[in-house]
């Protein structure tokens, strides 16, 4: 094999190979939901399974239905629960689901640029430290019950 067959197959690897980074995770069973029509804040609900064999984290978000993305979730201080930036992320250990849900972890919108109606849908970029970023659209579900929503029902691991 001469060395440009050499170097153009090594190439053709490394590009076929970066996508199969992204398939180690999987995001499912999404949605979203606001307080109210008018709200200016929603938030983004979902599992992220790492069916790799590398621990991964979920380091940040970013959409066009808000001016800014952020992880969230919720501390108790004093007996009040607090809702609280996580700037480092959520770690995904191989093998394990992240689970954002309401009243925990979750991805919050800021400052909608537009109303969250049942049924529509909102793009998501979710970015992670090794699998790069991975697109989901959202449906809107305002009528979801927390009780509907994920964890050990789903047989998942918090």
């Amino acid at each position: 094999m001469s060395f440009k067959s050499t170097l153009l197959a090594a190439f053709a690897t490394t590009i076929l190979a970066v996508p199969a980074l992204a398939q180690e995770i999987q995001v499912l069973d999404t949605y979203a939901r606001s307080a109210s029509p008018t709200a200016k804040t929603g938030a983004a609900f979902m599992l992220i399974e790492n069916i790799g064999d590398t621990d991964d984290r979920l380091i940040g978000a970013v959409s066009p239905a808000a001016q800014r993305v952020e992880l969230h979730t919720h501390i108790e201080e004093s007996g009040v629960m607090k809702m609280v930036h996580v700037e480092e992320g959520f770690a995904i250990t191989a093998g394990e689901t992240l689970v954002l849900e309401r009243g925990g972890a979750h991805v919050m919108l800021m400052g909608l640029t537009e109303s969250f109606e049942q049924g529509k849908i909102i793009p998501i970029t979710l970015v992670f430290e090794k699998s790069g970023e991975i697109v989901v659209d959202v449906p809107v579900d305002l009528a979801r019950k927390p009780e509907e929503g994920h964890g050990k029902a789903h047989g998942t691991k918090h």
